[in-house]
């Protein structure tokens, strides 16, 4: 874990702002590893370090983490399936993160997991009409009416799938951008078409992109990525 200001761990811990941290250092007030400090550049481990205030511990809040993933082919999106290899193996951090909604094993492309149960919820209800778009390959040529189909929405597991954006690449190849996120639902629309998925790729989910992230790598979300799907 990166080492920070202990001013800035105290205000993140919920005991005080920064300036104030920063006065009580000075007072001699905290201890860190049971020692005095009274020096403003010291840094400490949030995880590891002991960092008391007035005598009590101070427990530094969960921090809330936003991720960006490419998933390759073969991971599931779960949290733990024996057997299959799991989205989390590919995330290096110590904090537990989420995926939010699902790619099936054999899909890749954008991914975001976080521990933030309110943006968790944000992203799947569909009345936030939080839109994703996904780069799609089929097995034989598709025509206009199959992809008009797709586009106005089809039947599906007892309701009708909401109208989509379509735009065709090549013949066997269009992008398609949802704003709801059934199980498996693009294959299944399109297998209602009469064609077959052979490549699946998620491209964006509302303003985040997946640009130029290499399969199997991750980013922090930047504060405008977060900003922008939190409010």
């Amino acid at each position: 874990m990166a080492l920070i200001r202990l001013q800035k761990f105290l205000s993140k811990a919920g005991i005080c702002s920064r300036r104030k941290g920063e006065e009580y250092i000075k007072a001699g007030f905290i201890r860190v590893n049971s020692a005095v400090v009274t020096e403003l550049g010291t840094k400490v481990d949030p995880f590891n370090d002991r960092v008391e205030f007035k005598g009590k511990v101070v427990k530094p809040k969960s921090e809330l983490l936003y991720i960006a993933l490419n998933k390759p082919k073969g991971y599931v999106t779960s949290c733990s399936q024996p057997g299959e290899k799991i989205v989390l193996d590919l995330i290096d951090i110590p904090q537990r993160v989420y995926p939010v909604g699902r790619l099936d094993k054999n899909s890749t492309g954008l991914l975001i997991l976080t521990n933030d149960g309110n943006l968790h919820h944000r992203l799947l209800h569909p009345s936030f009409d939080h839109e994703k778009e996904y780069d799609v390959t089929v097995s034989e040529p598709i025509t206009d009416g199959a992809l008009a189909k797709l586009a106005d929405g089809m039947p599906m597991m007892g309701t009708k799938t909401r109208p989509a954006r379509v735009t065709r690449i090549s013949s066997r190849r269009f992008r398609i951008v949802l704003r709801e996120g059934k199980n498996r639902q693009i294959r299944r629309m399109v297998r209602k078409a009469g064609n077959h998925v052979t490549r699946l790729r998620r491209l964006r989910i509302s303003k985040i992109r997946l640009k130029r992230l290499e399969e199997g790598a991750w980013r922090y979300l930047t504060e405008k990525e977060i900003k922008s799907l939190t409010t």
